[in-house]
C-alpha cells in the first residue's frame, strides 16, 4: 500500500503554534513525541513557549527505564525545564499532584499508544487530565494514530474488582481506539466539561491504517516496543508478564522471544502450533528458539522456547493468540509452569493475570476446557457493546 500522507496532532498544534503563546502550560510527552521534522515536542513548542513543567509517564521522559522501574524528578537539560516522574516509587506517584498545576491554565498531552489495554500511558493521559481541569486547567490532546489501526476489537471486557494500572478502563485488550478517543471516552464516562478539552486530530489517517500504512518511521514509545510488528502481538504477548516464562526482556526481540531454562523447545513450537490451528489464528508462525535475557526474567541463563514471527499484521488476533500459547506452554512445562508471585504494578493481593485479564475466569479455567470456551465466546458480547458505546467517540472513519 502506498503510505498515506498525514500529519499527527502536535504537527497540526505547530501549523498553528500562535494558540500556545503566553499560555503557562504543562506537557506530558515522551521520546516518541516527535514533530515530522523529528523534533522533539517539549523543544518544538519551547521555540514559541516554553512549557512549565514537562510530565513523564511509565519508563521516564527520555524512554530510559525498564517496566516497573521508578523514574526519578529531574530537570530537562535543553531547556531547563522541571521533569516530573508519573512513574515513582509507589501508587500514589501515577497521579500528578494538584500544585504541578499552580500557575497553570493548560495541560498538553501527547503520547504514542499502541492500541492494548495494558499499556499504561493511557491511564496516565486520563488521571493527569483529571488533576489538570479539578485545577480549573484545560486540556489539549494531541492525538496519534493507533499502530494496530481502528476497526479491530478483541477480547473482554474487565471485571471492575480487578482495575489496576494496566486495566484502569472498562475496555477489551485490544480497544481499536486513539489515546484522544479514549480521553474522551472517560471525559463522556466521568462527566467532564467538554469545552475544556480541545483534540487536535490526526489529519489523513483512517480506522484501517495500520503503522506500516502511514510511512512514517517507527520510535519506539517504551524499551520493549522495538517495532510495529511487536505492537501487533503485545495485546496477548503481555499476558506472559504474569509468568515465569521469559517473554524475552532483556533481548532484542522482546514479546517475539518466549522460553525458559531447561525447555524442549521443539516441543514447545509444535504444541504453540497445535493450539493455533485448533483456534484458527494466523498471521504468525512458531519455530523453536533459544535465548539468553541480559536483565529481568532468568537473566544470564540460556533459555528454550518459541520465537513468534508476524508475517501478516493485520489478519493477527492478538489476544486469542496470547491466551493460546499460555495454554501451549502450560501443557508442555507442567509443574515447571508457574504464575508470577511478586506484585505487579503496585498490587501484590492479586495475581498478575487476573489484572491482565481483567477476570479470574481465565485462570480458574485452566482445567475446565469447556468454561474457557464459555469466556471465549463470552467475548463477542461484550466486544459489541463496547463497539457501541464508543461509537459517540470516534473521531476517525
Amino acid at each position: 500500500m502506498t503510505p498515506v500522507a498525514i500529519r499527527s496532532g502536535l504537527d497540526r498544534l505547530l501549523d498553528d503554534v500562535r494558540r500556545l503563546k503566553h499560555r503557562r502550560y504543562a506537557l506530558l510527552c515522551h521520546q516518541a513525541s516527535l514533530s515530522r521534522d523529528g523534533v522533539h515536542a517539549h523543544l518544538a513548542l519551547a521555540a514559541t513557549e516554553p512549557a512549565t513543567a514537562l510530565l513523564a509517564p511509565e519508563h521516564g521522559f527520555y524512554g530510559v527505564e525498564q517496566d516497573m522501574e521508578a523514574a526519578p524528578d529531574e530537570r530537562d537539560p535543553w531547556t531547563g525545564a522541571p521533569v516530573i516522574s508519573l512513574y515513582g516509587e509507589d501508587v500514589s506517584s501515577l497521579r500528578p499532584r494538584p500544585d504541578v498545576f499552580d500557575g497553570c491554565d493548560l495541560l498538553v498531552i501527547d503520547l504514542q499508544d499502541v492500541g492494548a489495554r495494558y499499556y499504561t500511558f493511557a491511564a496516565s493521559a486520563v488521571w493527569a487530565a483529571e488533576v489538570a481541569l479539578a485545577a480549573g486547567c484545560e486540556v489539549w490532546i494531541l492525538d496519534r494514530p493507533n499502530p494496530l489501526g481502528g476497526r479491530d476489537v478483541e477480547g473482554n471486557l474487565p471485571d471492575p474488582d480487578f482495575a489496576s494500572f494496566v486495566g484502569a478502563f472498562r475496555m477489551p485488550q485490544r480497544h481499536g481506539l486513539t489515546l484522544a478517543e479514549i480521553v474522551l471516552l472517560e471525559a463522556r464516562r466521568r462527566r467532564w466539561d467538554a469545552a475544556l478539552l480541545t483534540v487536535f486530530e490526526v489529519e489523513g489517517w483512517r480506522r484501517e491504517h495500520t503503522w506500516r500504512d502511514t510511512g512514517w518511521p517507527w520510535t519506539a514509545p517504551s524499551p520493549n516496543m522495538p517495532s510495529p510488528e511487536t505492537a501487533a502481538v503485545y495485546p496477548g504477548l503481555c499476558l506472559f508478564e504474569a509468568t515465569t516464562v521469559s517473554e524475552g526482556r532483556g533481548t532484542t526481540r522482546p514479546f517475539h522471544l518466549l522460553g525458559t531454562p531447561g525447555a524442549d523447545a521443539p516441543a514447545l513450537a509444535g504444541r504453540c502450533r497445535a493450539r493455533l490451528e485448533a483456534a484458527g489464528l494466523t498471521g504468525v508462525s512458531v519455530v523453536p528458539a533459544m535465548f539468553r535475557p541480559q536483565f529481568q526474567k532468568h537473566a544470564g541463563s540460556v533459555c528454550a522456547g518459541v520465537e513468534l514471527r508476524v508475517g501478516n499484521a493485520p489478519v493477527v488476533r492478538p489476544v486469542r493468540l496470547g491466551f493460546e500459547l499460555l495454554l501451549a506452554f502450560r501443557d508442555v512445562l507442567g509443574p515447571a509452569f508457574d504464575w508470577r508471585a511478586e506484585p505487579y504494578e503496585f498490587v501484590a493481593d492479586t495475581p498478575a493475570i487476573d489484572l491482565l485479564a481483567g477476570t479470574d475466569r481465565f485462570r480458574l479455567a485452566l482445567d475446565e476446557p469447556a468454561a474457557r470456551e464459555r469466556w471465549y465466546a463470552s467475548w463477542g458480547g461484550e466486544e459489541s457493546e463496547f463497539r457501541a458505546e464508543r461509537e459517540s467517540v470516534l473521531l476517525y472513519s
